[in-house]
């Protein structure tokens, strides 16, 4: 019965052990987020959006920018996805493979959308951070150029610098990242109100604990999860952006692409019966914005805390 009774007190103990390890933030939230099946689909999509931009190239049996001259000039049909050419998607109308196109696509909406996003998180988190934090006039000052920002229409801004300054990929990555952090600050700044006055913040700065020191090692880790939710569902936002910039023929120019460009290539040829010109980018295109936006969903509600 002395045994029997000490396994029952360590199986108490080790349960105990873990009820309290289990109602850590991040362990609900990953129980939360596998749970929900929305996510985790929209997880399996960008997996495999990821792998196919990653890997497409070893699979494709043609370069992107290679022309094949026995189909360029001829019968739409003679342009059409097939195994016996190595053109799994077909070619455009220059003759150049469509798969190779779509990976390279692929790769660089992906590159807009994720670098564009972590420019915003960056300097949003540290403008929101600061202003929120500090308050009083500085907050006033910093939060007025955040709103007179705001009132100006953003796409015309970045319209305007890739007319000035070129139409480059480096510039169409600085741009985006650069005019999206806006919304960003805001959020941040809210969450950081919210925190400022904790306890363990109180007593940081009443031991002499610098501002900067205060704000990177209590304020910036306690906003880790909005800031993840709010860089997911962004990412979509810059991949529609990017989209609709080379759309416009002002986004990446040949010979690389993207899917906004693909997109508009195929639209321009559909009349001519080539519909996986515009399908196979479409369908990438349509793929990664699900994809992350099921997982920024799945992410919103597991962190939420209001769910605990």
């Amino acid at each position: 019965m002395v045994i029997d009774s000490q396994k029952m007190q360590s199986l108490a103990a080790a349960t105990a052990r873990e009820d309290i390890a289990g109602r850590s933030l991040w362990a609900d939230a990953r129980r939360r987020f596998l749970r929900n099946k929305a996510a985790l689909f929209g997880l399996l999509l960008l997996v495999f959006v990821v792998l196919f931009a990653l890997f497409g190239n070893s699979l494709a049996r043609w370069s992107n920018d290679e022309i094949d001259f026995s189909v360029m000039g001829q019968a739409a049909e003679l342009g059409g996805p097939s195994l016996e050419t190595g053109h799994y998607f077909g070619t455009d109308d220059l003759g150049r493979d469509l798969f190779a196109r779509t990976v390279q696509g692929t790769q660089i909406s992906l590159a807009v959308g994720i670098i564009g996003s972590a420019i915003a998180v960056v300097v949003g988190t540290l403008w929101g951070a600061t202003a929120g934090y500090f308050g009083g006039r500085i907050d006033n000052i910093m939060m007025r150029t955040v709103d007179i920002l705001l009132a100006i229409p953003y796409m015309f801004v970045l319209i305007l610098l890739l007319v000035m300054y070129g139409r480059s990929i480096t510039m169409l990555f600085a741009g985006v990242g650069l005019i999206s952090w806006l919304e960003m600050s805001r959020i941040v700044r809210g969450q950081t109100l919210s925190l400022k006055n904790r306890d363990y913040i109180e007593a940081a700065r009443a031991i002499g604990v610098p501002a900067r020191t205060i704000i990177r090692r209590h304020i910036l880790p306690n906003l880790i999860g909005v800031v993840t939710v709010f860089a997911t569902l962004l990412v979509p936002n810059m991949i529609l952006t990017e989209s609709f910039i080379s759309f416009l023929g002002l986004g990446v120019q040949e010979p690389m692409t993207s899917l906004g460009a693909l997109i508009s290539e195929g639209s321009g040829t559909i009349a001519y019966g080539t519909l996986w010109q515009l399908a196979f980018p479409l369908l990438f295109f349509v793929t990664t914005l699900f994809g992350f936006f099921f997982v920024g969903d799945g992410l919103r509600d597991a962190l939420d805390p209001k769910d605990r």
